[in-house]
């Protein structure tokens, strides 16, 4: 008997090899967190984004102003002890109007990504399994939505969605955010559905909605989180940018959009009618596209290699 022979813990295989008891396959959800540990702008994204979350649910607490108040012996003033952030030009408090925006814009965006991410993976899963006729209509019906000018969309639809509550923007903005990532899932399935555990489920009876639930939709959800992830920031961009130019969120909502457009006529005069909403603004984009460009990293290490 050798020395290794005798060590706790050890095998010997018929080749020689020494093969640990303890070793273990680690699992793919394991792996992935055991490199977002590593990366230093996940965790930047982490604490910025929960930080901006915190304080858009109690930044109002220890204000005295609500966000429809009106400070008639203080209109247009800098910001001092008593309006932090400033009032506009008819005494409104900027600090919690501007809480008060992040708070709709956030609620959009966390809910438009995940939205839109759910529509992508069901479409493509649908179109990338079935192929045939379904997978002829539906990327038919992708690229059609591709070459539409989402803009030219939004403006047109303005005046219906004007009478209508800001939910509705939500679907707006989910149902021209899904279609990259749903031609991404197609390509996925196309080579899933040639696995020979999905071979082994269709040869056992197993209904085509249940594969696409079960073992489809299970391994393309890495690349759904990262699509839901990176979808937040944009979904808040282009909130903004529609409110901005009055095709969004409308009076007497207040989002960052409205914000920014009743202060860029002044953001040479009165600055902080337009710095502190544009800051929070580039704060929270940031913020959750590091999320989102940590975890397509730590998904596929490839994409982008010992950048932190």
């Amino acid at each position: 008997m050798s020395l290794l022979d005798e060590l706790p813990g050890a095998e010997t295989d018929t080749a020689g090899a020494d093969i640990p008891q303890s070793a273990k396959p680690v699992s793919r959800t394991r792996l992935v967190f055991s490199r977002l540990r590593g990366m230093p702008r996940f965790w930047v994204g982490v604490v910025g984004l929960g930080a901006i979350a915190l304080w858009a649910i109690f930044g109002l607490v220890p204000n005295a102003w609500n966000y429809t108040d009106l400070d008639i012996y203080n209109m247009g003033s800098s910001p001092s002890s008593l309006h932090w952030f400033g009032t506009s030009d008819i005494g409104e408090d900027i600090y919690a109007q501007t809480i008060v925006g992040l708070r709709k814009s956030l609620i959009i965006g966390l809910l438009v990504g995940p939205l839109a991410a759910i529509i992508a993976g069901i479409v493509g899963a649908v179109a990338g399994y079935l192929g045939g006729w379904w997978d002829r209509v539906l990327v038919w019906f992708i690229d059609l939505l591709l070459v539409l000018p989402s803009l030219f969309l939004f403006i047109l639809l303005s005046p219906i969605f004007k009478s209508l509550s800001w939910v509705a923007l939500i679907f707006l903005l989910a149902g021209f955010g899904w279609m990259i990532m749903a031609r991404v899932i197609r390509a996925q399935t196309r080579s899933l559905r040639e696995r020979d555990f999905i071979k082994a489920a269709r040869f056992m009876g197993v209904d085509t909605w249940t594969i696409i639930r079960r073992h489809i939709l299970p391994n393309v959800s890495s690349l759904l989180i990262i699509d839901a992830t990176l979808g937040v920031g944009g979904a808040i961009l282009s909130e903004t940018t529609l409110s901005f130019f009055g095709f969004g969120i409308q009076a007497p909502d207040v989002s960052l959009g409205t914000l920014l457009a009743a202060g860029q006529s002044a953001a040479a005069t009165r600055p902080w009618l337009f710095i502190f909403p544009a800051a929070i603004l580039v704060f929270t984009v940031l913020s959750a596209s590091l999320i989102g460009d940590a975890l397509r990293d730590a998904v596929d290490p490839t994409s982008g290699a010992n950048r932190d």
